[in-house]
């Protein structure tokens, strides 16, 4: 039987992935929502409007909308259907992304029902991520300690304990 901490991890990368596969489908495309889709048009050409850096570089309103929409497609089938350290990375980049978009949301003064659900996911990506790369937990039996070349088991787990003395 699977973990509960496997059982987590499958559900959250499955969730965020499904997620942002939605997401980054709906600044792609109007096939989903045209209502959603323009207004992620207009969204994005106030960030542009807002980081005059971006003009200056090349990056348009459109440009931009399709790199986060295209990462977040990518990341999402990543987080969705590959196993093993890709989806880890796959977490990473998305984490990166919604701290940007975050970024974006606080520098054109948006109202926080705008942005929530880029925070809470932005928060269920970091949780995703620290439970993903916390150490398994092994069995007791299989908890050794190598001295010299020795595999010893370790100390508090080698010797039982005895009666406790109440100190006062």
């Amino acid at each position: 039987m699977a973990s509960p901490r496997t059982i987590t991890i499958v559900a959250l990368s499955v969730a965020l992935g499904l997620f942002f596969v939605f997401m980054g489908t709906i600044k792609l495309t109007p096939r989903l929502s045209r209502d959603a889709y323009n207004e992620m048009k207009r969204a994005y050409k106030s960030y542009v409007r807002a980081l005059p850096m971006l003009k200056k570089m090349g990056v348009s309103s459109i440009l931009l909308r399709k790199s986060i929409g295209t990462l977040e497609v990518a990341c999402g089938i990543v987080m969705t259907l590959v196993p093993g350290r890709p989806k880890d990375v796959a977490n990473f980049l998305l984490l990166l992304l919604v701290l940007a978009v975050l970024f974006f949301h606080q520098l054109v003064g948006d109202p926080l029902k705008r942005y929530a659900h880029a925070l809470v996911f932005g928060i269920l990506l970091t949780c995703r991520l620290l439970i993903a790369r916390q150490p398994e937990e092994l069995p007791p039996e299989k908890r050794m300690l190598s001295v010299n070349g020795d595999e010893q088991p370790l100390i508090h787990e080698a010797a039982p304990e005895k009666g406790k003395m109440k100190v006062s």
